[in-house]
């Protein structure tokens, strides 16, 4: 005869029917500039090929999330952080690249965001029960809107002082001169990118790694996009201090010194406008559920013992 006796071995563990549910959470990790400065060998480009690593920077983030299905929420995320650019980490190779190593320029810019994405969980329709997440491993992909303020900065050779760039109008913008070059929005708006991959250490608690790629709309997270206009135009529209930061600053060739053929005359190349600058953050996501619709709270795992 066989007697089966069952034995509660676990207490207390949630099960949710697929019903709506919360989360809030905090997100820590590195974020990088893909602009006009630094990168690697060849043309400049806005994507990982001209990551730096030796720049990176750190951000942090707090979100809160709505999931109304297992496969799909809704995140709102605010995002603090750092992107740097520096022409003269460029190893050169007899490329394109050299131009840029020799232009020496440089910028840093901390940022604040908010940002609104989707998450979609694709794995989960082929889930035998989606509703049970209790150490369960699922990708996912992001895409979203934001808006974003940036503030570019480079240290000024003659002070090491930090000196705000917007307001110099390096690249004549604003002026009548240059009637194509507006004042650009230190606020512009982004779209967020992404993938990701979320475990459920509990069912309650979740940690996630996920990289984001923001496009954005504007050449000028950097302060360099286009030509240089030469020192004239600075004493023209800035007062004489203002003007004197402004040339020290506009060309940074030779060393920082500026004046390397080339460099520093009105019409000579100084950026690419062809490209819009761009950032990315790669997060750890800490998320905690905050309520779900739950079938029962006290279910149990039970072993069978067989005599």
């Amino acid at each position: 005869m066989l007697v089966s006796i069952f034995f509660p071995s676990k207490i207390n563990a949630q099960y949710n029917d697929g019903g709506p549910f919360s989360e809030i959470g905090i997100t820590i990790g590195p974020s990088n500039f893909l602009g006009d400065l630094g990168g690697h060998l060849g043309k400049g480009q806005t994507f990982l090929k001209d990551n730096n690593f030796n720049l990176t920077k750190l951000s942090i983030g707090a979100h809160y999330s709505y999931y109304p299905k297992d496969w799909l929420g809704f995140r709102f995320a605010l995002n603090i952080g750092k992107l740097e650019g520096n022409d003269n980490i460029i190893k050169g190779k007899g490329g394109l690249e050299e131009s840029r190593y020799y232009r020496n320029l440089s910028f840093q810019s901390k940022f604040f965001e908010a940002i609104v994405v989707g998450e979609v969980y694709p794995t989960v329709f082929m889930e035998e029960d989606p509703s049970d997440v209790y150490h369960k491993l699922r990708p996912y992909g992001i895409a979203g809107i934001g808006l974003f303020h940036f503030n570019p900065q480079a240290i000024d050779p003659a002070t090491g002082q930090l000196v705000n760039l917007r307001p110099l109008h390096l690249e004549g913008q604003g002026s009548a001169e240059y009637p194509d070059r507006k004042n650009y929005s230190l606020w512009q708006p982004n779209i967020p990118l992404g993938v990701g991959i979320k475990y459920w250490l509990n069912d309650n608690v979740s940690l996630g790694l996920e990289v984001i790629y923001r496009k954005t709309f504007t050449d000028y997270i950097d302060d360099v996009s286009t030509t240089y206009v030469g020192n004239a135009f600075y004493d023209t529209h800035l007062s004489p201090s203002q003007a004197a930061i402004a040339k020290r600053l506009a060309d940074r060739s030779n060393n920082g010194a500026g004046g390397a053929p080339g460099y520093g005359l009105a019409g000579e190349k100084r950026g690419d406008s062809s490209q819009k600058d761009a950032y990315y953050t790669f997060g750890i996501k800490l998320g905690v559920r905050l309520g779900s619709n739950d079938k029962f709270n006290n279910s149990t795992r039970c072993p069978v013992i067989r005599f």
